[in-house]
């Protein structure tokens, strides 16, 4: 038993170490875009923090399993710091903080339910989050009001852009059945009153 455990953990954090090093390379990318994006086109920075949101997704949905946003988050911090030293502690705060906003609404319901509509509200409160956080810091008031909605809108809508993309392509990284083994039902979460009557009886 001990043995079969030791195996499947050790798949389980490969696994997470493969998704975080693969998503680790296009964020370091974007890490030295965000001064041209910044100086030319400051309304649309929002759309690199949105691929943040890339790889604790695809943890998520492949395994279904807890902490594994926050492990790939860190994973794929490192492996954009590794490549885009100068930003180091942005990569790593960030993918932290958004690994740890992507568990809270599993982590309310126990790591037991795992429905579509969990990963789009994490993303969209995340995005409400990163919106707060980068207007303070980088300030909006400077753009005019149309500007100021579509800054606003990058920040909030581009972690659901990347959410359904990395669901796309968690779904076909799974249908290939490389995660068969150490993936978690989408719910487990135990039935109530008759129903769980009717399985007792089954």
């Amino acid at each position: 038993m001990a043995r079969i455990m030791h195996k499947t953990n050790t798949r389980l954090l490969l696994t997470c170490a493969a998704i975080g090093v693969g998503a680790g390379i296009p964020l370091a990318v974007a890490g030295y875009m965000h001064v041209v994006v910044l100086g030319f086109v400051p309304v649309l920075y929002g759309f690199l923090l949105g691929l943040y949101f890339f790889p604790g997704v695809i943890a998520q949905w492949l395994l279904r399993r807890p902490g594994v946003a926050i492990l790939t988050g860190l994973i794929a911090g490192l492996t954009s710091a590794a490549l885009d030293p100068t930003q180091y502690a942005r990569h790593i705060g960030t993918g932290l903080l958004i690994g740890l906003i992507q568990e809270l609404p599993f982590a309310l319901g126990r790591y037991r339910y795992w429905a579509a509509w969990l990963y789009y509200s994490s993303a969209l409160f995340g995005g409400v989050v990163i919106a707060v956080i980068m207007s303070l810091a980088l300030g909006t008031t400077h753009f005019g009001p149309v500007a100021q909605v579509i800054s606003v809108a990058v920040y909030v809508l581009s972690p659901v852009f990347f959410t359904w993309l990395a669901r796309q392509i968690a779904g076909g990284i799974d249908r290939t059945g490389v995660v068969r083994g150490i993936q978690y039902p989408v719910d487990r979460r135990r039935p109530r009153g008759g129903a769980a009557l009717r399985v007792a009886l089954a």
